[in-house]
């Protein structure tokens, strides 16, 4: 009796070793890809890896601090994640392959997944340095983002518009938002260019600390990027603690991406997921609170995945 007990036990303990090998084996990472922590990525990405955990079975989700856009492309290409929020024109110059841009070979596996929100040219000077246009940015200590970022391409076609160069600036910071940020509180910057989300922490914390002058970003300057990604908008007054009047600039729409081999199934939930939730992502950042599900493919520069185009068909967006 003994012996058969044993043999038993030994059975017993032989399939809960396999049942938890397959547990283990079923079980799926999502990566997100987010930007730095003080601009709106990264509580948005880190809301989507919450959802998908609650949401699809068997699936273990994180968020990752990357230096955004251009960073967030080209990991994917590597599989070295499954979703990324980016710039509409990044994903454009990637999928081109635009080498200026950082791309140097079009990156043949990007998939679209959906739509978010735009991303607004916020350019933010410390009153005492004098600076109202973007013709005073000359001769100044002006950070543009992380190099080669969303932000920094986002610089230079704005600049380049406005028929300037970083040479013409005294000093040029590749820096992310809140490093910016606290150089400018210790008077070592003039301005900082920021392309994020109306409200982004980093400038909300900065006008709380000094006065601030946010610096318009003209229709015609707009037009003169020449891509259609660039549309002009305005940052509402009040937007920051000082800034009374609404100001004119440039808004480019951001997207979740993800590449071809990731699973149509997987695809497909968290599509379903995202959406099945939004209340969880609007409650990550007052700029997310625009995503709606009817926006979703509106202006996608890459093809759909297949797996979120059968969720967008299921829900009629997709005939």
């Amino acid at each position: 009796m003994r012996l058969l007990h044993k043999v038993g036990l030994g059975l017993s303990l032989a399939a809960a070793v396999a049942s938890g090998a397959a547990v283990a084996q079923q079980q799926q990472f999502i990566n997100v890809l987010t930007g730095g922590q003080s601009g709106v990525y990264y509580p948005m990405g880190v809301a989507l890896s919450q959802i998908f955990a609650k949401d699809i079975p068997n699936v273990r989700a994180t968020a990752q601090v990357t230096k955004a856009s251009a960073e967030n492309l080209n990991l994917l290409q590597a599989g070295r994640g499954e979703l990324a929020v980016a710039l509409g024109d990044a994903v454009s110059n990637a999928w081109k392959g635009e080498a200026e841009a950082g791309f140097p070979k079009k990156l043949d596996k990007l998939r679209g997944l959906s739509g978010t929100y735009n991303n607004y040219i916020q350019i933010v000077a410390s009153e005492d340095s004098g600076i109202k246009t973007l013709a005073d940015l000359k001769g100044k200590r002006v950070s543009v983002g992380a190099a080669k970022s969303g932000t920094e391409l986002n610089a230079r076609a704005v600049f380049k518009a406005a028929g300037m160069a970083y040479s013409d600036m005294a000093k040029i910071e590749y820096l992310p938002f809140g490093e910016s940020v606290e150089l400018m509180k210790n008077r070592q910057l003039d301005a900082t260019l920021q392309s994020a989300g109306l409200g982004v922490a980093s400038i909300r914390d900065l006008s709380t600390a000094i006065k601030i002058v946010v610096v318009p970003v003209p229709a015609d300057v707009v037009a003169k990027v020449g891509d259609a990604a660039y549309q002009p908008a305005m940052i509402p007054a009040n937007t920051y603690t000082g800034q009374t009047e609404a100001i004119p600039t440039a808004a480019i729409a951001n997207f979740l991406v993800t590449h071809s081999d990731v699973s149509d199934d997987m695809a497909y939930r968290m599509a379903k997921a995202m959406y099945d939730n939004l209340d969880t992502l609007y409650a990550a950042h007052n700029a997310a609170k625009v995503i709606k599900r009817e926006n979703a493919i509106k202006g996608m520069p890459i093809p759909l995945h297949p797996g979120a185009e059968k969720y967008y068909k299921e829900v009629g967006l997709i005939k």
